[in-house]
């Protein structure tokens, strides 16, 4: 590993940017969008492990919903962790760090069933719709039309997936309980 360490900026700072938005401003979006990055990496990892464990006769319909989930996930957090540097910001890096930013409650390590585990990621979701709707208002109000416009359409593609999710929760199926009925 290499020794010399250069520090190019420390976290929790926020430099001039490009983008000419006023530093005051930007520091202020930055705290905003390092909250949605945090809280987007603890559902991407609670929707990558209820992907891994998911059984049952919905098994592949679900497993292949939930990658497509997690991966708009990563790609949300990719978007916003770019939008952060361009804003003169350091997004969260670390596990620990991430983890400590988060807003909303980690599910723990246990496997549970997938109504449990759709149930808990509806939660989650629905706290990360909430708080990016403050940060779309936020945003807007600061004059960063931009950063708003980006919340909105993750906002969007959230709202679609937790409407799928509240789906596969409703009591309707087409599979039976037992043959004997």
């Amino acid at each position: 590993m290499n020794t010399q360490k250069t520090v190019r900026q420390e976290p929790g700072t926020v430099k001039e940017n490009a983008l000419r938005l006023d530093t005051g401003k930007a520091e202020q979006i930055v705290e905003a969008l390092n909250a949605d990055l945090a809280n987007a990496y603890t559902l991407y990892h609670q929707l990558h492990k209820h992907h891994w464990n998911v059984e049952g006769a919905e098994f592949l319909e679900v497993h292949v919903f939930l990658q497509e989930v997690y991966e708009d996930v990563e790609d949300a957090a990719d978007e916003l962790a770019e939008r952060l540097q361009a804003l003169g910001g350091v997004p969260h890096g670390s596990m620990t760090t991430l983890a400590e930013h988060a807003t909303v409650e980690v599910e723990d390590e246990n496997v549970y069933d997938i109504r449990t585990s759709l149930s808990n990621d509806l939660e989650v979701m629905g706290d990360i719709i909430e708080s990016y709707r403050e940060h779309v208002e936020l945003a807007d109000s600061l004059g960063d039309y931009a950063t708003g416009e980006m919340l909105r359409e993750q906002l969007e593609t959230l709202e679609e997936h937790t409407h799928h999710i509240e789906h596969y929760l409703e009591d309707d199926t087409l599979v039976l309980e037992s043959a004997t009925q």
